[in-house]
């Protein structure tokens, strides 16, 4: 393996998407190789916090990161203000990789002899002092969405979709995530509706949310774009579409998350129907795109019965004035 080469390996340390059994047999492997790399908890919760790291790793020249999928490596150094170079970057999966193969890619196909030189990084771990970090409370767990924007053609459905402030535009009008802390964990609904499958939940069990490559039949199931009024009807909507509008203002960040929550709410009594409540981020999460566009178009066709029946009642006649006066 080239001197120059730096080995990245990501713990994960907050999920348990990646198989133990493999995490432990690569550093293992790793400490035993005489090689020098670095091991940091995780690379969500760097990117998150936009951590310096990430700029020092994308800038170390040629680079090998064990961790999870490519894509999803991609855009959250992206997504940390530390994009990594076109080449001379290889990242090894190890959600689908055996802990040989990785190795052998590592290590150039064998291992050396003597301890490895694990090298300690200058990135803190949950808890510790970060300066202004969005992670201050210990109870948070990385679980944000990046955007892969070779696929994003920026239609701001996310951003209005999203009832807690994650997105926002910028300047330029660009969806961006700008308060990932803001995420509820384990909630990919914005993902599920996202027309271009450009939304990726690296902690996300399965494919494409998780970074996994995008597939036709993924285009399939997602290229129309999901009529989310007519599926959370009238008012409801109105709601989540004045959030998508709120989250650029300057009051955002002082939106009442428990009002937000009693809104979510609200959207399950109408996705439901009358009965069970369920939370709307488990009512999207566990429906395929094609049934989410069925319970559309239903609630569309009922809507314009609806109307049609209004709009066949007769007017009602005038009153004849009271001409006691």
């Amino acid at each position: 393996m080239p001197e120059h080469s730096t080995i990245v390996y990501c713990r994960c340390a907050y999920s348990d998407v990646v198989p133990a059994e493999v995490k432990q047999e690569v550093l293992r492997a790793l400490r035993a190789s005489g090689v020098a790399f670095e091991a940091v908890a995780d690379l969500c919760e760097l990117s998150a916090r936009r951590d310096p790291a990430m700029k020092r790793i994308a800038r170390a020249g040629a680079v090998k990161i064990a961790a999870c999928y490519p894509r999803a490596v991609k855009w959250l150094f992206a997504a940390a203000g530390a994009a990594l170079p076109g080449e001379g970057v290889e990242v090894l999966n190890m959600r689908v990789g055996s802990a040989e193969e990785i190795v052998r890619s590592l290590l150039g196909g064998g291992e050396g002899t003597g301890p490895g030189r694990e090298a300690p990084s200058d990135a803190p771990a949950r808890g510790e002092k970060a300066g202004e970090s969005p992670l201050e409370a210990p109870e948070w767990i990385p679980w944000f969405p990046v955007i892969d924007y070779d696929r994003c053609r920026n239609c701001k459905q996310c951003m209005s979709f999203c009832l807690f402030g994650v997105y926002e535009a910028s300047a330029d009008e660009t969806v961006k995530v700008v308060n990932p802390a803001n995420c509820k964990t384990n909630c990919p609904a914005c993902a599920r509706i996202c027309p271009e499958v450009a939304i990726i939940f690296p902690k996300y069990k399965a494919g494409p949310i998780n970074g996994d490559e995008v597939r036709a039949e993924d285009l399939r199931r997602q290229n129309v774009k999901v009529d989310v009024a007519s599926l959370l009807k009238g008012d409801v909507y109105e709601t989540l579409r004045n959030r998508g509008k709120d989250a650029r203002s300057p009051q955002a960040g002082e939106m009442d998350e428990q009002k937000a929550l009693a809104e979510r709410e609200k959207c399950s009594q109408a996705s439901a129907g009358a009965g069970a409540v369920v939370p709307l981020e488990a009512f999207l999460s566990s429906l395929t795109i094609e049934e989410i566009r069925a319970e559309a178009e239903k609630t569309t066709a009922a809507e314009q019965e609806d109307q049609e029946a209004s709009d066949e009642q007769p007017e009602p006649e005038d009153e004849p004035a009271d001409d006691r006066d």
